[in-house]
């Protein structure tokens, strides 16, 4: 037979890596107990019993004492805190704010303040409650914002030691459960009226709400381009409509340009502003000006042309003209010598005087032949003065009454077509260019003398 039962041996071999642990772990508890404690297991047998001195573990066969600090001390919590300090407080409109804060020593010997705390938010300096109505006047007048974080200043004093106080921040919020959207508001009506040349320039305003607009983007029906970017809140809308907006073909002489201006929010919440200009078709001034301008130098320069070509014909006819009166003098000149001759009393005379009168008849073939009568040239000369004549006309009763005259395309296209008529009438007669000075050419056209050769009779 064993001297000991089994069961108990083992459980005595399994308590002893807890009698080499229990030191430490009763080193740092604090041990309060009587003399008389005892602590009973189950039937095994173990028992563990404290005193002022020490630790006894006692089974029923072995006693096992471990001794302990007879004093525990406990060290005081000297430093000033806050307790229950909350660095972030977030609040709804029309709610009320009351947080009680606490410290680790008497309050009645401390002083609470706050520093740069907004309107509203009060703090009792006796006792560190925290107190704030978050009313909707305050956010209305603009004096409180929404999703702001407000940070405030949170001071503790010791009335009696100025060196023990306490400084700390904590941040409030204040947020609204109602949604107001924001607005895109065009400085513009929804409905505008332009014409072609004219200049588009307005304000994107926007309207804020809960949540301010952070980008801008547009759209249009057709494809157009502003001088400035458009992106934000306050940027301008800046086009020109070109005189080519509408086209020729077109029948209703406008066209209907829609502008959509779409914004969104941090959320992508989104707002539309729509912006209907109706664009009229109108002159382009400048382009026909220019136009007009070109084609009257046109003008101006073909009549120098033609009243260089006027003269030189002239001149011509001129010439001829002077050429057979000299032939025509000449052979009546003869006529009359022979005629006079044959009254003289001498043979001679009257041999002459048979002769003579043969030779004013030879002459009247070799004017024809030396100097032709020229009816083509002066009829020529008759058109090209006349044409000359029409185009002066043409430039006086088609002058433009201003830079802005109404009646420009038409006045142009009169002149153009007044032109090529001029031109084509004259096809076939060689128009010249002179080098002489027009204002010589207007003193010989104007010639009174010229004038009569020409004037109907």
């Amino acid at each position: 037979m064993l001297k000991h039962p089994v069961t108990k041996r083992i459980i005595q071999y399994l308590f002893l890596p807890a009698f080499f642990l229990f030191p430490l772990y009763a080193g740092c508890q604090v041990i309060s107990s009587s003399a008389n404690s005892k602590l009973k297991t189950d039937s095994v047998g173990v028992r563990i019993k404290t005193d002022s001195v020490g630790l006894k573990i006692k089974t029923d066969s072995t006693v096992f004492k471990m001794i302990t600090d007879s004093v525990i001390v406990k060290k005081e919590d000297t430093s000033l805190r806050i307790k229950n300090f909350t660095p972030y407080f977030t609040l709804d409109v029309d709610s009320t704010l009351d947080y009680h804060f606490e410290i680790n020593k008497d309050p009645q010997q401390y002083y609470w303040y706050l520093k740069h705390s907004p309107v509203g938010l009060k703090i009792n300096n006796y006792n560190g409650v925290l107190h704030f109505k978050a009313a909707k006047s305050y956010f209305l007048s603009g004096k409180l914002k929404f999703d702001n974080e407000y940070k405030v200043e949170l001071g503790l004093q010791n009335l009696n030691n100025p060196e023990e106080k306490v400084d700390t921040v904590f941040t409030i919020l204040f947020y609204n459960t109602d949604i107001v959207p924001s607005r895109i508001k065009p400085t513009v009506s929804s409905d505008l009226i332009i014409d072609e040349g004219d200049t588009l320039n307005f304000k994107l305003q926007c309207a804020e709400g809960s949540f301010p607009i952070q980008s801008i983007t547009y759209f249009s029906n057709y494809p157009i381009r502003s001088y400035t970017p458009i992106a934000h809140c306050g940027d301008d809308f800046s086009w020109v409509a070109p005189y080519d907006f509408i086209k020729k073909d077109d029948p209703n002489k406008q066209k209907l340009l829609v502008l959509k201006f779409i914004g969104s929010d941090k959320f992508f919440n989104y707002d539309t502003a729509t912006v209907k200009i109706t664009v009229n078709k109108v002159i382009n001034y400048p382009q026909q000006l220019m136009q007009f301008n070109k084609i009257t130098s046109n003008v101006q320069t073909y009549i120098v042309q033609l009243k260089s070509t006027f003269r030189i014909l002239d001149q011509k006819i001129r010439r001829t003209k002077n050429t057979r009166v000299t032939f025509d003098l000449t052979s009546a000149s003869t006529a009359l010598s022979g005629t006079i001759f044959s009254s003289l009393p001498g043979q001679g005379s009257k041999t002459a005087g048979q002769i003579l009168p043969s030779v004013g008849v030879a002459l009247v073939p070799v004017k024809e032949a030396v100097a032709p009568s020229k009816n083509d040239v002066q009829n020529s000369a008759s058109l090209v003065r006349s044409d000359i004549k029409r185009l002066e006309y043409l430039l006086t009763d088609d002058m433009l009454t201003g830079e802005k005259d109404p009646d420009i395309i038409s006045k142009s296209q009169r002149l153009k077509d007044g032109l090529t008529q001029v031109q084509l009438q004259l096809i076939d007669v060689p128009v010249v260019e002179d080098s002489t000075d027009s204002k010589e050419l207007d003193e010989y056209f104007n010639n009174p003398k010229v004038n009569k050769k020409y004037r109907l009779k």
